[in-house]
């Protein structure tokens, strides 16, 4: 059962420690929770071998050696996660030196065995020995532990009533409910020669490991909104650590245990382990030939679709997506995003075509405005030069009443053209927009005019109802 039990919290303090970790490789605060995980992790694959396959008479200074270097290990992980979050600080080399600076005396020692007189087993009874520089060992692992506590409250005050704030006060709930299980399973009742929980102060740190790891990556962690996210993005490190994970359980089974009470059914011999060596070399051909497959399937054969896609792009072909078949990890966000941006330039690509289009059509009837006002000018002047020379003739009093009549049609005829060349050159005329006020009615009998010179319009039968006492507008 002990063993079992060493097992689940292995297994799930280094998926927790993969999972905070591989969220955000580059934050210091991942990296030092993933190192105080990589140091947990060792004490428990510590006590996994001491108290399920220590033999009875073997000597277990070993064992107590890595206890003490472990334990200070894991409290200068916390001292440096305290540094570093939430703001993501580089840690103070000057402060860590100085801090830090017992354990090269310290560490030694514990390799040494000089922190205990003696340790194993009596008569399947556990016991161990300190010595006094053990106490003194024990006491600077708790003031390290107890300033980095302190510098955690320190910015707890600090960010009190926001979400960083409410992140620091879980972690500090970890590590009070951490250091209290771990104090009275390794020191406390040991202190009285109780050691029956020694073998489980593993499993004790697991309640706050958890509230750490979920303090430290997202308040949101566990909410459904989160979880549908984690569910629809599913990392490619997940992926190929899952299908490690999965194709080393599966011929751990089916290969391996058949192998080895294959070779070894009639003892440990040399032909034994000949046979063992051999069969292992070829079984560990079709998992690796797996893994080749999946990742090729999961990484290689998406990348090349990609940019081959990227390469019609380049090449002129907008609009060109890739169907990965809503693969649910980056390569498939990627791909999503790269189809949206091929879209949109497509779209992007075809309205430019169309405003170029536009702007042609538009310096052509520029064009041809200049060119009207240009020409509305020109005939302006001769128009001028008549209109002066009938005035003159209609002030003489000898012309009878048919000449009067004529020349009175002329000089209406004359008006009407001088107001056509006039709309002509207030129409091509390049101006400042400026609203001001203007007669809607005006407007439109202006516009109507100059468009009933078309042969087009004017086989249009067109009805003009003007409302009288219609306000002005102010308009451009």
């Amino acid at each position: 059962m002990l063993v079992l039990l060493h097992l689940f919290a292995l297994f799930l303090l280094v998926s927790l420690g993969f999972y905070v970790f591989v969220a955000n490789p580059r934050n210091r605060a991942h990296q030092t929770f993933a190192a105080f995980i990589s140091f947990l992790a060792l004490w428990t694959i510590k006590d996994l071998i001491f108290w399920n396959f220590q033999i009875e008479n073997a000597s277990a200074d070993w064992w107590a050696s890595a206890s003490f270097i472990i334990a200070l290990l894991m409290q200068c992980a916390l001292v440096v996660f305290a540094w570093v979050f939430p703001e993501n600080l580089r840690t103070p080399r000057r402060k860590a030196a100085v801090l830090f600076a017992p354990c090269l005396v310290l560490i030694p020692a514990a390799v040494l065995g000089l922190l205990w007189r003696a340790v194993g087993f009596d008569d399947n009874k556990f016991i161990i020995d300190l010595a006094p520089l053990a106490y003194g060992f024990v006491g600077y692992v708790y003031f390290v532990f107890g300033y980095g506590t302190f510098v955690l409250y320190k910015k707890y005050l600090q960010y009190r009533g926001t979400q960083k704030g409410q992140q620091i006060g879980a972690i500090l709930w970890a590590v009070a409910i951490t250091g209290v299980l771990k104090t009275l399973a390794n020191i406390a009742l040991p202190f009285f020669g109780i050691y029956a929980l020694l073998p489980y102060s593993t499993i004790f740190v697991l309640p706050g490991v958890l509230i750490y790891a979920y303090a430290i990556s997202n308040f949101k962690l566990f909410s459904l909104q989160t979880a549908l996210d984690q569910f629809r993005l599913f990392p490619i490190a997940y992926k190929i650590a899952l299908s490690i994970a999965s194709v080393a359980i599966v011929s751990f089974i089916i290969f391996q245990i058949p192998i080895v009470w294959w070779a070894f059914r009639d003892g440990m011999t040399f032909e034994a382990w000949r046979r063992y060596l051999v069969f292992s070399v070829i079984s560990a051909l079709v998992p690796n030939l797996l893994l080749v497959l999946l990742i090729v399937r999961t990484i290689s054969r998406p990348l090349q679709r990609l940019t081959v896609a990227a390469v019609q792009v380049t090449n002129g072909e907008y609009g060109t997506e890739v169907d990965l078949r809503r693969s649910n990890d980056e390569i498939g966000l990627l791909a999503e995003s790269f189809n949206e941006m091929s879209r949109k330039m497509a779209d992007d690509i075809e309205q430019l075509r169309q405003l170029n289009e536009q702007l042609i059509r538009t310096e052509k009837l520029a064009a041809m405005g200049t060119l009207s006002a240009g020409v509305a000018h020109e005939v302006n002047n001769p128009l001028a030069a008549i209109s002066s020379l009938i005035q003159m003739m209609q002030s003489k009093n000898d012309l009878n009443s048919e000449t009067q009549e004529r020349l009175k049609l002329i000089s209406t005829q004359i008006g009407r053209i001088t107001q056509v060349t006039r709309d002509m050159m207030d129409f091509a005329r390049v101006r400042p927009a400026a609203k001001s006020l203007v007669d809607v009615n005006n407007v439109i009998e202006t516009s109507l005019r100059l468009a009933s010179f078309d042969k087009s319009f004017q086989r249009l039968h067109l009805k003009k109802e003007y409302a009288e006492n219609l306000p002005r507008v102010f308009a451009d």
